[in-house]
């Protein structure tokens, strides 16, 4: 089946373009123009990925990031005309998987979202192996990339669950923040290592009871990242 992408922004011509560009590949696209409209359709249908602008009109891209990830953990690129730094850190923060700053070139745009939906997608995977992992209070369901801390559903982004399923398949190895990048955001990820950082804190605050003395993700100074 054909990868069904929500492309929203309100500068129509750019999602001509982007729509006209992606459909070309194959994909299957819908458009929304604002956030309000963004957001119905996002609890509406199903979606691969949504690539996503930072300034709407009546909900803001990042309120709109916010509220999906209430009910979703579908990818979510967002785009920024700005370049901040602070905007990026931000929208990460929001639960978004990845940023996009305009202007563009559209065949970044697709390859960014096509390395984003294929890690995405179910690996193949040895017959024998169990897809549902456990160690202690956590269990992650791989297939369907659900997470439990104790029993209780834990709703994490594409991102924040990758980050985890990688420590938990290798406790107690650390894993340094410019690996963890490479790893999960991949080799042309044009962002930083405090993008780590960010989704750990994350990642923290929904599995750790006191995400400052944590028990699963641990911190090895000066060198990355481990669970134990």
């Amino acid at each position: 089946m054909a990868n069904r992408v929500l492309v929203v922004d309100d500068e129509k011509l750019i999602v001509k373009g982007i729509r006209f560009s992606l459909e070309q590949d194959g994909m299957s696209v819908d458009c929304a123009y604002d956030g309000e409209e963004a957001l119905k359709m996002a609890k509406e249908n199903k979606y691969d990925i949504i690539l996503l602008d930072v300034m709407l009109p009546k909900l803001t891209g990042l309120e709109v990031c916010q509220q999906i990830r209430e009910f979703s953990n579908i990818p979510i690129v967002m785009l920024t005309a700005k370049g901040e730094d602070m905007d990026k850190i931000l929208g990460l923060d929001y639960g978004a998987d990845d940023y996009i700053t305009k202007p563009f070139n559209i065949l970044e745009v697709k390859a960014r979202l096509k390395a984003i939906m294929r890690r995405m997608s179910p690996k193949g995977k040895d017959k024998e192996t169990d897809p549902v992992v456990e160690s202690g209070d956590v269990k992650l369901d791989c297939e369907s990339r659900r997470t439990y801390i104790k029993g209780k559903e834990i709703n994490l982004t594409a991102k924040e669950f990758e980050v985890l399923e990688l420590l938990v398949l290798n406790p107690n190895k650390v894993y340094g923040r410019n690996s963890l990048l490479k790893l999960i955001w991949g080799t042309d990820y044009p962002g930083d290592v405090r993008t780590v950082d960010v989704h750990i804190r994350r990642l923290r605050e929904k599995i750790e009871e006191n995400p400052s003395e944590p028990r699963y993700v641990h911190t090895k100074w000066g060198v990355g990242y481990y669970f134990a």
